[in-house]
Order: C-alpha cells, then structure tokens, then sequence
C-alpha cells in the first residue's frame, strides 16, 4: 500500500496546517484528531485545557499509532497555543457557527499558506477569548435538526476541503 514508516513520515514534508484541541473532553475524539492528522501528514496538533494527552488508552484506541508520527504540544490554555501560533505566522481559522463565521465551501485558502483550525469543546465549542482573537472563523453548512457535527467528523471534513483546495498531490 506503499505506507510511510513513522521515520519516514518523520521526516517527510509536511503540509502546513495545524488543528488546535480547544478543551476536548473526550479521548476517543482526541485519538481519532490524531488517526486524521496521520492520514493527511498534517504539521501537529496543539492539545489544549483539558484534552488528555500521549500515552492514554482511550486515545490510542482510536488514534491507532498515530500519536507516535503525528507532532503535538499541550498548551495550558488555548488563548497561549493559539498566540503562539500566530507568533509563527499561522493564520488562526476557529471551526465554530458565529455571525461573522464563512461557509467552508466560501473559504478561500492558496497551497503552503500556514494554517491553524481549531476545534472547540463537544458541548460549549471554541471559547469567546479566543474566538476573539481568532483570524476568521468558519462553518460547515448542515441541514438537519442538529445544528452540530461530532468534533472527530467535523475535522476529516474541513481538513479534506482544505486539501483539496490546497491542490497537494498524494506522492511522498
């Protein structure tokens, strides 16, 4: 299937995008982040608050080896990650329905722009401070009854949209 080893991935190009963990409670969710950040050679991820981190057995129940190729931080806060972020040149993109929010389809994004998306906590979302000093925020249209979608889901599908504009080809 012509896979990467975990020192290949290692050391391979990554694409510059971080996902940013805004006080994720649950470990399957942060495991399954993990699993996605593999499969798309993602930069790192950024665990926040009280997101549990490696080595926990609920997260490598999902996340399937990925948290030994897939870079990460823990932050105290998100507000710190996130200001970190920007310190490096990362445009900061919070997931989260706000007035001001895009539709993911709208959102425009060139390939090797520095990204960094953040996922809020399963019941109260991405917090107000840091939606403040968030770059731009967007949604993922839904039309059902619920009016959200499971963190872990909500990430393969805003991180393929942004692949795929991105344009990358899937070679090593």
């Amino acid at each position: 299937m012509n896979r990467l080893t975990v020192e290949e991935f290692k050391a391979a190009e990554k694409i510059p995008v971080v996902i940013v963990l805004d006080n994720i409670r649950s470990q399957n969710n942060v495991g399954s982040v993990f699993r996605t950040a593999d499969a798309f050679r993602l930069e790192s991820l950024c665990l926040c608050g009280i997101t549990a981190v490696p080595p926990h057995r609920e997260i490598h129940k999902t996340a399937l080896g990925a948290t030994e190729s897939v870079d990460w931080r823990y932050f105290e806060t998100t507000v710190e990650a996130v200001k970190a972020l920007k310190t490096a040149g990362y445009r900061i993109v919070a997931v989260e329905q706000t007035r001001q929010s895009t539709l993911l389809h709208q959102f425009c994004t060139e390939s090797g722009e520095k990204l960094a998306f953040i996922f809020g906590n399963e019941v109260n979302g991405i917090g107000e401070e840091v939606l403040a000093i968030a770059d731009a925020s967007i949604e993922i249209p839904q039309f059902g009854t619920k009016h959200s979608i499971n963190i872990s889901v909500a990430v393969g599908i805003v991180i393929w949209d942004v692949f795929s504009k991105m344009k990358i080809s899937p070679e090593k």
